[in-house]
């Protein structure tokens, strides 16, 4: 699927919600240090509508704007923050993530009608190496969504803010979920998927993957 980085967009204020959760130095403030629920702007999207489309392509936009940070604290005050991709463009790095993920859990979309998922990041803030080593905390992303008819541009649905949180692990059982292949990358892009097929007309619930040592998973399994 096809990546589009423009240098206009909406910046989200810095510090809206925080990744690590524990106490900390009050240099690091924390904002919040548990998953939360969707807040009432955040609207639940579950269209009949959406069994009429068919997914022709999912078009990320990540702004030169956002702010990145590679400074290892419990939480930088950043747009961005990313660790699980070796050092590079963070930016090209989870607009990836969101277009793999997100492709993934809405291709089950093949009715007679081709659409274009737009999205609109304006938040990703996962863990630093400090953070995960000894804390975890919540993986953060938020974006706006809108859903184009390929055929005229028409804006079928949307724009909607959506936010999307996971837990994120951190000390003894972030080392446990490495091991068996549940790497942060690994766990976004199945829980980005599970929400996109959940809200859009997805049929069957997201499987549930259960492994030794580790409370139940959002790992999504479907087609």
């Amino acid at each position: 699927m096809k990546l589009i980085k423009m240098i206009a967009a909406l910046g989200l204020a810095a510090g809206l919600s925080a990744c690590a959760g524990a106490p900390i130095s009050n240099s690091e403030t924390v904002t919040r240090s548990a998953p939360s629920t969707a807040t009432p702007d955040v609207a639940p999207v579950l269209t009949a509508q959406s069994a009429d489309w068919q997914l022709k392509d999912v078009r990320v936009r990540v702004s030169g704007k956002l702010s990145v940070s590679e400074a290892n604290m419990y939480y930088p005050v950043a747009d961005i923050v990313w660790r699980g991709d070796p050092y590079g463009e963070r930016r090209a790095q989870v607009a990836k993530i969101l277009d793999d993920g997100m492709t993934a859990g809405l291709r089950h979309l093949k009715g007679p009608r081709p659409v274009y998922f737009d999205i609109e990041l304006h938040r990703f803030h996962s863990l630093t190496e400090k953070a995960r080593a000894v804390t975890g905390g919540v993986h953060n992303i938020i974006y706006t969504l809108t859903v184009i008819d390929a055929a005229t541009g028409q804006a079928l649905h949307g724009p909607i803010r959506m936010e999307v949180d996971l837990k994120a692990y951190g000390g003894q059982r972030a080392l446990i979920a490495e091991r068996q292949g549940l790497t942060q990358k690994v766990r976004i892009q199945s829980h980005l998927a599970g929400t996109m097929r959940k809200n859009f007309h997805g049929g069957q619930p997201v499987q549930v993957v259960t492994r030794p040592a580790l409370e139940a998973e959002d790992v999504y399994t479907g087609g």
